[in-house]
C-alpha cells in the first residue's frame, strides 16, 4: 500500500483544477513487475487511474450530498488494462495490434516509424513512395520489402514529410518534437444556470454523452464513462470504418451508430442528439471536424452549458498541431523511443500504448470533474488534452516512485469473460475504483455502427 501522497497523482489532480484536500484520499495496491520501462511508465499509469477514480467518487459525492468515497486502486488492475488489447480474445482468437507495414525501419540516416493500420493509411503510405499496392500482404511480404529498401536509401526527415504530404503516416525518431505542453487544459465558457444532476447509484448517471473519437485514447476515455453510468453513444462516419477488434475491446458499455454529417438526414439527426447532450468528445485533428459546425464555441452556442472535450496527438498549436498521428508516432517523435532504444540502438516501446491508455483515463476525469464544477456554478466547459501532452508529463514531469509491499503481479486477476455479438470476449475488467463503485461494466460492446442513433 502506498503511503502518504503520490507526487504523480497530486500532479494530475492540480491539473484537473480538483480540490487539493481530496488527494490525500488516494491509494494504491502495489504490484512487482508492472509496466517495466526506463521511463515512470507504471507511475504515469496509475496516476491517471488514480485521479479518474478521485473524480468519480468526487461527482458522486457531489450529487447524493456525503462525502467524497475512498479510492483505493490496484496496480494490477491498471497494468492490466493499460494493455487491454493485447489481452483480447474474440472466441479464442488473438487480435494482431500493428499490420504488418506499421513498425520501425531504417532510414539512411535514422529511423522511422510508420503507422499503416487502417487500409487508407496502408494506401497512402505506398503510394507516396511509389510502392504498388497489391492489397494483401501475400505470402512473400513483398510491399514490406519494397517499403524496407525504399526507406533505407533516403533521408528520415524526407520520408516524414513526403508521406505527411500524401496523407499518410510516419515519423522520424526524435523528429524533434518535444516542446513541454500542458497535461490539461479546461476553461469555462458563458454563464448559465448551475447543474442539475441530482442524487443517483452511479456518478455519471444520466448523463449524455456523444463519443466522436476512434482508435484508443477517446474510445477508453468514453467506456470509463459508460463504466459509471453515462448514456454513451459513439457516432462515426459510414467513410471511415473502424476495425471490429479494436471496437470489441474499447465499446463496452456503449451504443455506436453511424452518421454522415455531410448527408442532410443525418445532419439533422445528429443536431437532435446534440440538443439533449450534456458532453461531446471530440478526437480528430485539430478543426478537422469545424467545417461541420463542430468547432468548440459553435457547439456552445446551440447547446449553452455542455461539456465539450477535445483530443488530439501533437497539441493544439505549434507546427504539428495539424498532423494525423498515434500513440505510437508521438512516442517516437518525442523523444521516448531513444529513450527506450535497445542495446543495439534499435528505437524502443513504452510496455504499453501508455499514452493512449493514460489520456484517455485523464480526458473521462476531465469530464467528471467538469460536471462537477457546473453543479456549482453553470456555464459550458472546454477542455483540451493531446498524447504529446502526456508525453511531455512522462519525459520531463514525473520521477519514479519507491513502491514498498509489492505483491506478484497476475494479469488474470483482471480478466473476465462475456458473450457479445462479436462472439465471446475475454476482456478486461475496469481498473478505475472507489469504494462502493462499480467493477463491470453492464453490457458488452455491441457490433460496431449498428445502433440507433438515439438515446436510451
Amino acid at each position: 500500500m502506498t503511503q502518504g501522497i503520490d507526487a504523480a497523482t497530486a500532479h494530475a489532480w492540480a491539473a484537473l483544477d480538483g480540490p487539493a484536500e481530496l488527494v490525500e484520499g488516494v491509494s494504491y495496491i502495489a504490484s512487482s513487475g508492472v509496466l517495466p520501462s526506463r521511463l515512470p511508465v507504471r507511475e504515469l499509469a496509475r496516476a491517471t487511474v488514480g485521479v479518474c477514480s478521485l473524480a468519480a467518487a468526487e461527482l458522486f459525492a457531489r450529487r447524493s450530498g456525503g462525502s467524497v468515497p475512498e479510492v483505493r486502486v490496484d496496480e494490477g488492475a491498471v497494468a492490466t488494462a493499460f494493455v487491454s488489447e493485447r489481452h483480447l480474445r474474440i472466441d479464442g482468437r488473438k487480435p494482431t495490434s500493428f499490420a504488418p507495414l506499421s513498425g520501425f525501419w531504417r532510414a539512411a540516416d535514422g529511423w522511422v516509424r510508420t503507422h499503416a493500420n487502417y487500409p487508407h493509411h496502408r494506401a497512402r503510405l505506398l503510394a507516396a513512395l511509389e510502392i504498388p499496392d497489391q492489397g494483401d500482404e501475400g505470402d512473400d511480404g513483398a510491399p514490406a520489402r519494397q517499403l524496407a529498401d525504399r526507406l533505407l536509401s533516403r533521408p528520415a526527415l524526407e520520408i516524414q514529410e513526403t508521406v505527411h504530404a500524401a496523407g499518410g503516416l510516419a515519423v522520424a525518431v526524435g523528429a524533434g518534437h518535444r516542446a513541454e505542453l500542458p497535461l490539461v487544459e479546461s476553461r469555462r465558457i458563458g454563464d448559465g444556470a448551475a447543474g442539475t444532476l441530482s442524487a443517483a447509484a452511479l456518478p455519471a448517471a444520466g448523463v449524455r454523452v456523444l463519443d466522436l473519437t476512434r482508435v484508443i485514447a477517446g474510445p477508453v476515455a468514453t467506456r470509463t464513462l459508460a463504466l459509471l453510468g453515462a448514456d454513451v453513444l459513439r457516432v462515426d462516419s459510414p467513410r471511415l470504418p473502424e476495425h471490429p477488434d479494436a471496437h470489441a475491446d474499447t465499446g463496452f458499455g456503449k451504443r455506436s451508430t453511424l452518421l454522415d454529417l455531410d448527408v442532410a438526414k443525418d445532419r439533422l439527426l445528429f443536431e437532435e442528439l446534440l440538443s439533449s447532450a450534456d458532453v461531446v468528445i471530440t478526437g480528430y485533428r485539430p478543426g478537422a471536424l469545424d467545417r461541420h459546425g463542430l468547432a468548440p464555441r459553435d457547439l456552445l452556442e446551440r447547446r449553452p452549458g455542455l461539456v465539450v472535450a477535445q483530443l488530439c496527438a501533437w497539441g493544439w498549436e505549434g507546427p504539428w498541431a495539424g498532423r494525423r498521428g498515434f500513440d505510437s508516432l508521438v512516442q517516437a517523435a518525442c523523444g521516448i523511443a531513444g529513450i527506450e532504444a535497445a542495446p543495439d540502438g534499435h528505437p524502443g516501446v513504452l510496455p504499453a500504448q501508455a499514452l493512449d491508455h493514460g489520456t484517455g483515463y485523464l480526458l473521462a476525469a476531465a469530464v467528471l470533474r467538469a460536471l462537477t464544477d457546473r453543479q456549482d456554478t453553470g456555464g459550458g466547459r472546454h477542455l483540451r488534452l493531446s498524447l504529446a501532452g502526456t508525453a511531455s508529463w512522462l519525459t520531463h514531469g514525473i520521477r519514479p516512485a519507491a513502491t514498498d509491499g509489492q505483491t506478484a503481479y497476475d494479469p488474470s486477476s483482471w480478466l473476465a469473460e462475456t458473450p457479445s455479438p462479436y462472439g465471446r470476449l475475454q476482456y478486461v475488467r475496469p481498473p478505475v475504483h472507489y469504494a462502493g463503485g462499480p467493477d463491470d461494466w453492464t453490457r458488452p460492446p455491441t457490433l460496431w455502427g449498428t445502433d440507433s442513433p438515439g438515446w436510451i
